[in-house]
């Protein structure tokens, strides 16, 4: 079980922490959200009821939605584009193991299945980490759309004008304030991760150059 936990430590970590984070953002959610109640005379709501609320999904997929295409665009443009000095990108003369052609890989027992079976399962296989990234930034737009809707509708309801559809909400100037300033800033941390890893180091992390790499030198081998 140590070895178990030893393996598979950074995602245990990881999910782990989305977890406290999340139930965190409930807990501090709900009280945020029935301090707002109070301060219109409306009862407050219970835990469950507010996770159903659109104050609270808003909240969460307009989050998950920057993140995601963040990911998504950046495993592929590192696919084509490139930093010199820079650990998070491959080297601009090639030669990288990632650009292999798998076909040559199909009578190895322990290449993935796609590999082996090759034709289309091989062709959407080269390029299913960015379809899933993509397709969970599309599943978390449209939620943030549907929870964004029902939280803008809810203010609106409360000042005696009507509620907009998701649809209204997704063309309104609110939409789109609330995804560019997430999105604005996921690049910009990516952008300052490529640039710092030119010039400085954390020994032991695979997302570093070795601590004596010189400065040009592209990679995190």
């Amino acid at each position: 079980m140590r070895g178990w936990f030893r393996d598979h430590g950074l995602s245990l970590v990881m999910f782990a922490l989305f977890a406290v984070f999340l139930v965190g953002q409930g807990l501090a959610g709900q009280r945020s959200y029935n301090e707002d109640q109070a301060g219109h005379g409306e009862p407050p709501v219970a835990l469950g009821a507010y996770l159903r609320t659109g104050h609270f999904v808003e909240a969460t997929f307009e989050n998950w939605e920057s993140e995601f295409l963040q990911m998504g665009v950046y495993v592929l443009l590192t696919a084509f584009l490139f930093q010199k000095g820079s650990s998070e990108s491959k080297g601009p003369d090639g030669g990288e193991a990632v650009d292999e052609d798998p076909r040559r890989a199909r009578r190895r027992p322990d290449a993935p299945w796609p590999v082996r079976r090759g034709g289309v399962a091989l062709r959407l296989y080269e390029h299913s980490l960015t379809a899933a990234l993509f397709a969970l930034f599309a599943l978390s737009f449209v939620l943030h759309a549907a929870g964004g809707a029902r939280a803008y509708g809810a203010e609106q309801l409360a000042h005696g004008e009507p509620a907009p559809s998701t649809l209204a909400f997704l063309r309104s100037a609110q939409f789109w304030f609330e995804s560019f300033q997430n999105w604005q800033s996921e690049f910009l941390s990516v952008g300052v991760l490529v640039v710092l890893s030119i010039f400085l180091r954390q020994r032991g992390s695979p997302e570093s150059k070795p601590v004596a790499a010189p400065h040009a030198g592209t990679g995190s081998g």
